[in-house]
């Protein structure tokens, strides 16, 4: 067996940033830390912490006044920000740089009178979150369909903006349905899709035509892990979304395959490099790495942590 080992792969500089975070956070001020959502999508990752002290709430009622409370990277919406002020908590923002992108892009656009198209996965909590920066001027638009199905005038004020983790094909069959709908759509300056989600993406499309199956490392809840699948299989390969070895079927392969192995931007190294393991110990599967696009973006932790960061 000859796996093709995708780069990039797994972690991106936002999940990077709250991972680190949260660390440091459970570090210096000790646990409990409650966190709002999950930190990033992803089983490992959040039962690691979880472990570690780290308490993960849907709801701020669940968190005790006072206490420190860590944003997860798919940012939250203004009342969640005003609840956990009400409550005095201790809030450490860890949202992605990205996605606070386009929470700025939806007040500048509501600010200025337009309907917001945001395409998107509805009840992802970064969806959620957006959602919650104008909720009077957006509308949720997740297929190509939903576009026809909307009933406003063709020369209205209207602009777009997506979820930061979709799939680059899909999100460009729905802006140009909804481009031919809306002459005058205005978008972004700069797209949403991150450039995390769109590397891996590319990677597999690449890499794909040389495969006969695919495993892509992450959790069923990670948008971005999920296109990476259903790129795969677009591009005719077998392709499954496993959490780790554990969840691997031998049945899957025959000796003389070609595995395609990548990781979605929320699944840590120490998982892919677990599946690697198993793929040599049960068909002596030889390792090829194969380079795509470099990547070397990294962001700051957030400003509270900086100071402590420096004192380790």
């Amino acid at each position: 067996m000859q796996v093709l080992l995708a780069n990039p792969r797994g972690f991106c500089a936002g999940v990077n940033m709250a991972v680190d975070s949260l660390e440091l956070t459970l570090e210096k001020f000790g646990p409990p830390v409650y966190v709002f959502h999950e930190i990033v999508h992803n089983k490992y990752v959040v039962e690691t912490f979880r472990n570690k002290g780290a308490i993960f709430v849907d709801s701020l009622d669940d968190v005790p006044p006072g206490s420190t409370l860590m944003f997860s990277a798919h940012g939250v919406s203004p009342e969640i920000r005003k609840a956990a002020q009400a409550r005095r908590l201790t809030a450490i923002d860890a949202t992605c740089p990205l996605v606070t992108k386009v929470h700025l892009e939806a007040i500048k656009y509501a600010r200025e009178g337009y309907t917001i198209f945001l395409i998107g996965h509805e009840g992802h909590d970064e969806v959620i979150g957006t959602m919650g920066e104008a909720p009077q001027a957006m509308i949720l638009v997740e297929t190509a369909d939903d576009v026809d199905r909307l009933d406003l005038p063709p020369d209205g004020k209207y602009a777009y903006l997506t979820q930061t983790t979709l799939s680059v094909d899909d999100a460009n069959r729905i802006i140009a349905r909804l481009r031919a709908k809306f002459p005058n759509l205005v978008n972004p300056p700069k797209e949403d899709i991150c450039y995390a989600t769109q590397n891996r993406q590319e990677a597999v499309r690449i890499l794909a035509r040389e495969a006969d199956v695919c495993l892509v490392l992450g959790s069923q809840n990670s948008s971005n892990s999920q296109r990476l699948c259903e790129l795969a299989m677009e591009h005719g390969v077998r392709a499954y979304l496993i959490d780790g070895p554990a969840d691997i079927d031998a049945n899957w392969f025959s000796p003389t395959d070609r595995v395609l192995v990548t990781a979605g931007a929320s699944a840590p190294e120490t998982v892919v490099e677990q599946v690697l393991d198993w793929l040599k110990d049960n068909f002596q599967a030889t390792i090829e790495v194969r380079t795509t696009r470099e990547e070397n973006v990294h962001f700051p932790l957030p400003k509270i942590l900086r100071s402590l960061a420096s004192q380790s």
